[in-house]
């Protein structure tokens, strides 16, 4: 709310995992919203846009193509499991989704089966903040303008719950065009973790009833989970560039793509954003790529996963609910939202910029932070609570 926000701090620059105001330095313990996986100023980033800039920054993919959009996605296809081959781009994660329940929704209709309308999604589901999006996503405090509408006859929400899957596809299974899920790791709902069982029933489900199954990969602790369990369609944003530039892909597998590959024109997947496969952005996303595979950023990820559950280990409070922890992210969940007020001061007085939100306190690292860096954060976490 923009009367009663406190000032935000203004940055004068950024490198590695910190952010500089004028007065002092800040780890982002944040990542910008999770995306900035390789630290600020990456060199290797730095000049792959510098490199690129200096041929051309943008051209349309709409009767042109060029040379950094093709090498991404024929490294996504080879990057990506299974048959996850065709890629197509936006300019973010909100619309890279939008795309993916389209694909779902056309893949019908390009059969003639116009009575698959329906999502099933989970709840506290977020997925972005574009229209579609809300509708599928399930948490009021960022989508409360829906209730203008009333509640959507076209997306059910379910927990996360073996039970309540089989039972909403025993009710739905002929009209749902697809199962939409963050996998594994629910994140502006809270920073919720589920076990890849669901997933996995999820999977054998839509097989059964031929409903695609579609994966909002976000941030876990893995790869991919689709490494796990392979869906019909991904959705890669945030990371993607490495946090330099806005950009996604929604990702088809075959069968998907061969559902819209037609001499019909309706039968094409009309969607056309005007940055998609911007030039800048796929030359970032292929450094990025290409760090985290030569750099063996899995390891990476593992080391901040032992040193957090390490440093958090019998660490509990009255006022603490849970403290969950998955790859890079550690979330504190407590019982009232009141007693994180003030801990964006605190910490960044402690040298550590974090950002909690309702009812939770949490920390998702750039990759490259150094133990040290990431202890100094997770104690400040800790201190909080023993003032």
């Amino acid at each position: 709310q923009m009367k009663t926000m406190q000032t935000p701090y203004e940055i004068v620059d950024a490198e590695g995992v910190y952010l500089y105001t004028r007065e002092r330095r800040m780890i982002d313990s944040v990542s910008s919203w999770w995306s900035v996986i390789h630290g600020y100023k990456h060199p290797v980033i730095n000049q792959a846009i510098i490199s690129q800039v200096e041929k051309f920054s943008h051209v349309m993919l709409g009767g042109l193509t060029h040379e950094p959009a093709r090498k991404l996605s024929e490294k996504l296809a080879s990057w990506l499991p299974g048959d996850l081959d065709y890629c197509f781009f936006s300019d973010s994660g909100s619309v890279a989704v939008e795309v993916a329940l389209k694909m779902a929704l056309q893949y019908y209709m390009n059969r003639g089966d116009e009575k698959r309308t329906m999502i099933l999604a989970l709840e506290h589901a977020y997925h972005g903040d574009t229209f579609k999006t809300m509708e599928a996503g399930d948490d009021e405090d960022y989508h409360f303008v829906l209730k203008a509408y009333g509640a959507s006859p076209y997306v059910v929400h379910i927990p996360t719950e073996i039970t309540a899957l089989e039972e909403a596809f025993e009710k739905y299974h002929d009209r749902l065009n697809c199962v939409l899920v963050e996998p594994l790791l629910q994140g502006a709902g809270g920073m919720r973790m589920y076990d890849v069982s669901f997933l996995k029933k999820a999977r054998e489900l839509c097989d059964q009833y031929g409903v695609l199954l579609v994966f909002d990969e976000v941030a876990t602790g893995n790869r991919f989970v689709a490494d796990l369990v392979l869906p019909d369609i991904l959705v890669l944003g945030k990371a993607l560039t490495g946090g330099y530039i806005g950009h996604a892909a929604t990702v088809a597998n075959r069968k998907v793509f061969e559902g819209f590959y037609d001499d019909v024109p309706e039968h094409a997947l009309m969607h056309g954003p005007t940055f998609m496969g911007n030039a800048l952005a796929c030359s970032a996303a292929l450094a990025s790529i290409e760090l985290f595979e030569t750099q063996n950023y899995m390891e990476k990820i593992k080391r901040i996963e032992a040193v957090t559950r390490r440093e958090m280990e019998g660490f509990t409070d009255p006022r603490i609910r849970e403290v969950r922890i998955m790859g890079g992210c550690v979330c504190v969940e407590v019982y009232d939202p009141a007693v994180l007020k003030g801990y964006q001061e605190y910490a960044c007085k402690r040298g550590v910029f974090s950002r909690p939100f309702l009812n939770y306190l949490y920390a998702m690292v750039p990759y490259v932070i150094q133990e040290n860096e990431l202890v100094q954060v997770l104690q400040c976490m800790k201190d909080w609570f023993a003032r």
